[in-house]
């Protein structure tokens, strides 16, 4: 298994047709179909259910398929830092962003940390904290702003932000009668919940409930933020997410909970022990003094 049959077979898991994935590699379909097989019998299993027009991924193929493009990534960004090792400061920092306060944080750094060094660019990953910190323990990325806890055995820190969790709902729902912008966690008894799917946040959420002695209806876990705006606009639910979450929708309103520990803490992280490239250690320089 080698670093073009990897780049073949994410071709065909994308393509799901051996015909269509041949022509976009400019090869013809017997040696594709070859290399498949010979994969398939140098890790022992199959990777494709082969049906008559459309090849379907197994179990074992989409679990290749999402560590071949992590692969494929890190060979990139590597191959990427070795070539800009010795020319200055050019080239991409990767960092990833948790919803929420994050990309407005990160926007500010960017916008002005560019006009520094003009030949720089950004590549920005997208997930929950947990999805982010494992993209830095396999190498694809460097850098991240998430949300608190954090392992602090892995990673340095900077916090750069804080922000309540909010619970938000239609405008029809009755919680739009209190007038108070804080309400009693009692009044959320038995109503459906949509909540972070990060097990800090749940964990979190539950303790609000164990409290008082009673339990949530936790019926939908996400990550998107902008989606849990959307059920609760539509009224499947209750959202409990950070307040910059629903913005942009003007179907909800918003309350804070009462006496309960609903802060968000946003950190800048990066691992403790990793290889860091020039302009990531710069970067890093630059936010250290921004924070000072």
């Amino acid at each position: 298994m080698d670093l073009k049959t990897l780049k073949y077979f994410v071709i065909v898991a994308e393509e799901l047709n051996i015909t269509h994935a041949s022509k976009m590699l400019m090869m013809s379909q017997p040696p594709l179909s070859h290399q498949m097989k010979a994969l398939e019998e140098e890790l022992g299993t199959t990777l494709f259910i082969r049906g008559k027009r459309k090849l379907t991924l197994t179990e074992e193929g989409k679990y290749l398929y999402l560590k071949a493009k992590d692969i494929l990534g890190l060979v990139d960004k590597t191959t990427s830092e070795i070539h800009n090792m010795n020319i200055g400061l050019t080239g991409t920092i990767s960092i990833g962003l948790v919803e929420g306060t994050a990309p407005d944080i990160a926007a500010k750094w960017i916008s002005e940390f560019v006009k520094i060094y003009p030949n720089i660019h950004f590549h920005v990953v997208d997930g929950n904290s947990d999805d982010l910190v494992e993209k830095m323990r396999s190498g694809l990325i460097s850098l991240a702003v998430i949300t608190s806890p954090i392992d602090e055995v892995l990673l340095n820190k900077i916090k750069v932000g804080e922000e309540q969790m909010s619970v938000f709902f239609n405008k029809g729902h009755f919680l739009s009668s209190i007038k108070d912008e804080y309400i009693d966690i009692a009044l959320l008894q038995n109503e459906p919940l949509i909540v972070p799917s990060r097990k800090a946040h749940i964990d979190k959420i539950r303790k609000w409930f164990k409290n008082r002695n009673i339990e949530p209806n936790i019926i939908c876990e996400m990550d998107n933020y902008l989606d849990a705006a959307a059920l609760a606009g539509r009224d499947v639910g209750i959202s409990i997410f950070p307040k910059t979450s629903y913005v942009i929708n003007s179907s909800i309103n918003t309350k804070y909970i009462k006496d309960v520990d609903a802060s968000i803490q946003y950190y800048f992280v990066w691992r403790k022990g990793h290889q860091l490239s020039v302009i990531e250690e710069n970067f890093i320089s630059y936010i250290k003094a921004l924070a000072i």
